[in-house]
């Protein structure tokens, strides 16, 4: 039997949310590792586009982990994206970087009294090995070329200006959970990140 072979369509989906019909497109990197860009509203060619490099955490998002805010900042950067329009750029960096079972690890040794850094020194690992070169190929493929970025993390803004990419900063602080304090009280104290506690 002869099959027509079509060519595959553009990964790209309007897809119905808790926060509105919002546009996934799927892009993928050099090691074939997907993430998506979530979109509401034109982007294209817009200057000072609303944005947030978010970085995945099954953990929090599908799990329900209370040990850190990001599902909290996931929902924010949706909600003010499809009310103001803009984009969430959901990369897949879990654990800043050192996959699942390395976060996991890393919770166990947090579970003894080390923080989020010394978890992952303790590892033998970097505090954050998260890049963010990939996430301005999309931006740039996307035609935005400058941006409000939602963040607390000045690596993610030093990190798309290195690529070309003008930045201002947008700060982005949702209400977490008490469980989570200690995790972002070493963000702050330690990684340099612009949390008002």
């Amino acid at each position: 039997m002869n099959v027509p072979i079509h060519p595959l369509p553009e990964p790209v989906a309007t897809v119905p949310t808790r926060f509105g019909d919002l546009i996934f497109h799927a892009f993928t990197d050099d090691s074939g590792r997907d993430h998506v860009a979530i979109i509401s509203g034109e982007i294209e060619n817009q200057e000072d586009v609303l944005c947030r490099i978010h970085s995945e955490c099954l953990t929090s998002e599908v799990l329900g982990s209370l040990k850190c805010d990001c599902r909290d900042q996931l929902d924010l950067a949706l909600y003010r994206i499809a009310e103001e329009g803009g984009i969430v750029l959901y990369l897949r960096q879990e654990g800043r970087g050192i996959g699942l079972a390395n976060k996991l690890r890393a919770y166990a040794l947090q579970s003894k009294g080390a923080d989020t850094v010394d978890a992952n020194r303790l590892l033998g690992l970097e505090d954050d090995l998260r890049r963010y070169d990939f996430a301005a190929h999309v931006l740039n493929k996307l035609g935005v070329k400058s941006v409000r970025l939602m963040t607390n993390n000045p690596e993610k803004i030093s990190g798309l200006r290195a690529e070309g990419i003008k930045v201002s900063h947008e700060p982005h602080q949702a209400e977490a959970d008490g469980h989570a304090q200690g995790y972002l009280d070493a963000k702050r104290d330690r990684m340099g990140h612009l949390l008002a506690l």
